[in-house]
């Protein structure tokens, strides 16, 4: 599991080029393209690059188990679904490294704990903060959601656009790719997956799952 370090920094390895590195990378990446890196528009490109990147993919450098430590036991006997919805996912596909943009509804029925809402969000955006195909986003979210609160049951729906698609290859753009994930009573109570949807009806994403 990846060890937290201080945000916004990514983790440190062995092999990892230092920010000197990083920067003449983007130099090669632009003349590559066709373009002088010592022109004045340019100059400062590189460094601008890496620190995007830093930001991009800062989700390296926090332990998504670690983030969802802190638990709440008084709920005075909650036991419905806790919904998030529409939580903005503003990931990197790993094949062209262009973005995927969309939204993620999370969702899990509590057995003995909740969590914060906002580390809900936090545990989402982790995991978009890497180089991502969207199946496997969807998984681990709610995966390491089961893992740690150990409820009832789990629910990831994510609807995104690819930009890997709509602005090379295909050219399709206004496509959107719609992924889940239930475990437990949402995978296993058609009762319970129902009254999921339709607390998202509000969501494009829904239609797919009726």
């Amino acid at each position: 599991m990846d060890q937290a370090i201080p945000a916004g920094a990514l983790p440190h390895h062995a092999d990892r080029p230092s920010q000197e590195e990083a920067e003449a990378a983007v130099r090669t990446l632009l003349r590559w393209a066709g373009e002088d890196p010592a022109r004045e528009g340019l100059l400062d490109t590189p460094r601008r690059v890496v620190k995007s990147y830093n930001e991009f993919f800062q989700g390296y450098a926090t332990d998504p188990v670690a983030l969802l430590a802190t638990t709440f036991a008084e709920t005075d006997g909650y036991d419905e679904i806790v919904l998030l919805r529409d939580i903005r996912i503003e990931s990197h596909c790993e094949h062209h490294m262009v973005p995927i943009i969309g939204k993620c509804h999370v969702a899990y029925l509590p057995r003995r704990r909740v969590v914060g809402i906002s580390k809900l969000a936090r545990l989402v955006e982790v995991y978009a903060r890497r180089l991502q195909i969207q199946e496997r986003l969807t998984a681990q979210i709610a995966n390491t959601l089961n893992e740690v609160l150990e409820p009832h049951g789990v629910a990831v729906i994510i609807e995104a656009g690819h930009q890997c698609m709509s602005t090379r290859g295909v050219h399709k753009p206004g496509v959107s790719m719609v992924t889940s994930r239930m475990l437990g009573a949402f995978r296993d109570n058609p009762t319970t997956r129902s009254e999921l949807l339709s607390m998202i009806n509000h969501s494009s994403a829904v239609s797919a799952f009726e």
